[in-house]
């Protein structure tokens, strides 16, 4: 008759109780949470940081559009009404319907290659604010029908206001920035001055080619 064995096999298997695969369900469920709350910050400072940068290029895309008008003014004398005016640079507060300052004059400079557009190389620009958007106008012509509305271009969004500024008289050792108003010889130079609700006050200083 055989020995019995002392030390019988256990037939019970070992696994997870309920409150250990629920523990590990709610770590899983935070590393995810986590996970997903980490991945959405990502991609919010991403588009954030994307939209920062398109907001720059836009304001120095405006900046290049304003500096190519000033430097290429030119004492052309304008027709308004059917009268040719003595003016050159219209400029003041309000001027061209503008909610602060305003200012027009003429630019050459305006590209047609071989001559084959019907127009010359000037244009008529002016800058004004409205509905807090910095705009830039301009027409086809210098000297326009009566009744004529220019184009208009919008070049920032978000601007509290513009002013502008001339620089008539220059001396090495002393010069003085003046409110713009409107003239009959062109300026040495111009200052612009934007409140922009995302930089605040930018001034920048553009010289006139006379």
């Amino acid at each position: 008759m055989g020995r019995l064995n002392k030390h019988p096999i256990n037939t019970k298997q070992s696994g997870f109780t309920l409150i250990e695969i629920l523990v590990a369900m709610a770590i899983f469920a935070l590393i995810a949470v986590g996970s997903v709350a980490m991945l959405t910050a990502v991609s919010a400072k991403n588009d954030l940081s994307d939209q920062r940068m398109q907001s720059l290029q836009t304001m120095q895309r405006a900046m290049l559009i304003i500096e190519r008008d000033f430097l290429q003014m030119v004492p052309r004398k304008t027709r308004l009404e059917g009268e040719v005016s003595d003016t050159l640079v219209f400029a003041g507060k309000f001027a061209f319907e503008s909610e602060s300052d305003g200012l027009g004059f003429v630019r050459s400079g305006w590209h047609n290659p071989q001559l084959t557009l019907r127009r010359s190389t000037l244009q008529s620009v002016a800058y004004r604010t409205q509905n807090k958007e910095l705009q830039r106008l301009y027409s086809t012509y210098v000297d326009n029908a009566i009744g004529f509305e220019p184009k208009v271009r919008v070049l920032l969004e978000g601007i509290e206001s513009v002013s502008f500024e001339f620089l008539e008289k220059f001396d090495k050792k002393s010069f003085e920035w003046e409110e713009a108003k409107s003239v009959d010889e062109l300026p040495i130079a111009v200052a612009i001055v934007i409140k922009s609700e995302v930089y605040g006050e930018i001034r920048r200083e553009f010289k006139v080619r006379r």
